[in-house]
């Protein structure tokens, strides 16, 4: 049981459109379970006047930022590696919508961190600068929630009121945004503690290294989307996430959880990872405190492993499944396609048929399928990353009490810093040295013994770099909720979004025998080669769909008001 030194539970949610000092009374009476000393105030005292006073009065008006931070999700259905149901963004019949809930989400964040910001500002007391930093980061945080999908969105940096102008401020472009981004993660790092100097009861909380990692990942982000988009400011950015994700690095303040030796990669997931020096930022959970339901959500009502993400791990001896020399045995079993892969696939995904604690009894395991009524099993895959072998908490979800799962979401963590230096140094070199791919990708690759990663065996293999890269960058990364960012920032997506959805191969394997793929109803659902599809029909226009709709009540909200809210093109 990890020490539940940052109590998540207490942290509550900001009102979308402006901010109330009630909150953060609520948030007090809250937090005095987790932090027995505080001197609280009455409520009918809690005003602008008597409370910015303090640097505890500052935390606990930051610690209402922290709720917005991702929860577990399914975010990769939104892409081509993960299924569900079908899934009208990676499907491309999304709509415009009147509202959203990352918009209003967002700004209402936004709001409360302007607050803290102009409150604090000026101030040289040392603690009241460190939460002024922190909601400068979360500020850059949710403005980065923005540009991801919409691109440029209207700057606000002021805690703004009725009839204030700046109500109806225009859009700013892509690179003004990014670069506000970036400015406010900037002079966040100089006020932030290391991670290492935290004291024991701040764990989880913002520290110099989650300001850097998002800035470098916002880099990259920005810099790619430029360079396949023939921006002339792509480099700059890539120079700013080699230099932030080389400052990490060289800190040597992260590292790998290594704690559970061949089995590391599975274990950072869950518990045993929890507070490792891999986490930079962590969404932070605690039994009978803050739990949560993932592991039934994953698993029975499915966030299934699609075919496009199966091939895409490579052999044991690090060759792609598809070029000569490989030592892939082939779909014909049940277990044929698992053997003699990099072992991160068997830490993501169930083995058909192996006992696991698919029924979270520790006693009585029964072997895992993708068969209904049990589970999901649109694709045929089943995942396995994020699920834990400790019954009572797996339970928990459909239980009637989802506080019992209690291992964190790992939102920024080191691995991913290591992925940004190796991508961005080749994208803005156009090679990589066998010395960074040792400090970066090879790393990735030690944890899991898989062979090193090397421009002697890209040559030897006729393979490509960048491919590569890419790749270990999707099977590390696996079902965290990056692909659909990754597939629009390269330009990709409009390649890879309309491609079918398929899953196991069911003509001429074992498949053919086992319910419900023996139904002659699935003969309609395989494609030529005998691969079940999940879903056909998939479209993506590249002339709108890199970015999403602005929501169209915001958009109406300006014209009424003989203002204008640019519609993002072609929606």
């Amino acid at each position: 049981m990890k020490n539940n030194s940052f109590c998540w539970k207490t942290v509550w949610p900001a009102p979308v459109n402006r901010y109330r000092m009630y909150w953060l009374l609520l948030a007090a009476i809250a937090w005095s379970g987790c932090n027995k000393d505080l001197n609280l105030v009455s409520q009918d005292s809690v005003t602008d006047a008597t409370f910015w006073k303090t640097g505890n009065d500052f935390k606990l008006a930051a610690n209402n930022l922290y709720n917005g931070l991702d929860r577990f999700g399914t975010e990769d259905t939104e892409s081509d590696i993960a299924f569900n149901v079908p899934n009208t963004v990676s499907n491309g019949s999304y709509q415009p919508a009147e509202n959203s809930g990352q918009w209003n989400g967002s700004y209402g964040n936004i709001r409360s961190a302007n607050k803290i910001i102009e409150k604090g500002a000026g101030s040289t007391d040392a603690e009241i600068k460190r939460y002024v930093a922190e909601a400068k980061f979360f500020r850059a945080w949710y403005y980065w929630k923005l540009l991801r999908i919409y691109g440029g969105v209207p700057l606000i940096a002021k805690v703004l009121s009725t009839g204030d102008p700046e109500l109806f401020t225009p859009r700013s472009s892509r690179k003004e945004t990014a670069d506000f981004i970036l400015k406010d993660l900037e002079e966040a790092k100089n006020d932030l503690p290391a991670q290492s100097a935290l004291p024991a009861g701040d764990v989880g909380r913002i520290t110099q290294g989650a300001a850097l990692a998002l800035a470098s990942r916002v880099a990259l982000f920005e810099g790619t989307w430029e360079k396949f988009r023939g921006d002339a400011s792509a480099d700059a950015y890539l120079d700013r996430a080699i230099a932030d994700s080389r400052e990490l690095i060289n800190s040597n303040v992260y590292e790998l959880y290594q704690g559970r030796g061949a089995e590391s990669y599975r274990y950072l997931f869950l518990e045993a990872g929890d507070d490792s020096k891999e986490s930079i930022l962590d969404r932070r959970y605690a039994r009978n405190i803050l739990g949560h339901d993932a592991p039934y959500m994953y698993d029975q009502d499915g966030y299934n492993p699609t075919r496009k993400m199966v091939d895409m791990y490579l052999d044991k001896n690090g060759l792609p499944i598809t070029v000569p020399g490989t030592v892939f045995q082939g779909y014909q079993t049940f277990i044929s396609e698992f053997q003699d892969r990099d072992p991160r696939m068997t830490m993501t995904m169930i083995i058909p048929g192996t006992l696991t604690n698919r029924v979270f009894n520790p006693v009585n395991k029964v072997a895992n399928w993708p068969d209904k009524p049990q589970r999901n099993f649109n694709t045929g895959y089943i995942l396995y990353k994020y699920m834990s072998e400790d019954p009572v908490a797996n339970n928990s979800g459909r239980m009637g009490d989802g506080s019992l799962f209690d291992f964190d979401r790992h939102l920024i963590r080191y691995a991913e810093v290591l992925l940004i230096y190796a991508e961005a140094l080749y994208e803005k070199n156009g090679i990589i040295t066998d010395n960074d791919l040792d400090l970066s990708i090879n790393k990735l690759r030690d944890r899991v013994n898989m062979p090193h990663l090397t421009n002697s065996f890209i040559t030897a293999n006729s393979l490509d770099m960048r491919t590569e890269l890419r790749r270990e960058r999707t099977v590390e990364l696996a079902l965290e909720g990056f692909r659909y960012d990754d597939i629009r920032r390269w330009k990709t997506a409009e390649t890879e979004l309309p491609q079918d959805v398929k899953g196991i191969k069911i003509t001429g394997t074992d498949w053919a025998t086992k319910a419900p793929y023996n139904d002659p109803s699935f003969l309609s659902r395989v494609d030529a080669n005998g691969f079940l599809i999940a879903e056909k029909g998939r479209k993506f226009d590249p002339a709108k769909d890199y970015l999403q709709p602005l929501p169209t009540k915001e958009v109406a909200f300006y014209a009424a008001n003989g203002k204008k809210l640019e519609q993002n093109p072609n929606w």
